[in-house]
């Protein structure tokens, strides 16, 4: 098992033609050989498997941990202020590698896919 640092920002959307690089997230989580999320790992780690959500809008900045529940993901925030939790589409299913694209949806609105950007050892 091994950790990765995965940063993803916000991609060409609707309404955000060139994307934005300013937005995203920077997801910690342990990751298989293969590029997917290491479930078992995660289990046993979960403290460890962190997100960090990033804007130019400091009300925006916020910091929380992967969970799962069923066989869906979602980023879980402990304030009340951050938001909702925000599930990531098919997380799962995603080999987590530079240039693979990930949908999230933030706060209850239209779901925002975002890129792969870096991945890195944690």
């Amino acid at each position: 098992m091994s950790f990765k640092k995965i940063v993803l920002r916000l991609a060409r959307n609707p309404g955000i033609p060139n994307g934005d690089a300013e937005r995203g997230y920077v997801i910690t989580a342990p990751i298989t050989p293969d590029g997917q999320i290491d479930l078992d790992a995660w289990r046993t780690h979960r403290k460890d498997a962190i997100v960090i959500r990033f804007d130019p809008d400091p009300a925006e900045h916020a910091d929380g941990w992967l969970t799962h529940r069923g066989s869906h993901w979602y980023i879980h925030y402990d304030e009340d202020h951050e938001g909702p939790d925000e599930p990531a589409y098919r997380l799962g299913d995603h080999r987590f590698e530079r240039g693979e694209y990930i949908t999230i949806r933030h706060r209850e609105a239209e779901p925002l896919t975002y890129q792969i950007t870096d991945i890195a050892d944690a």
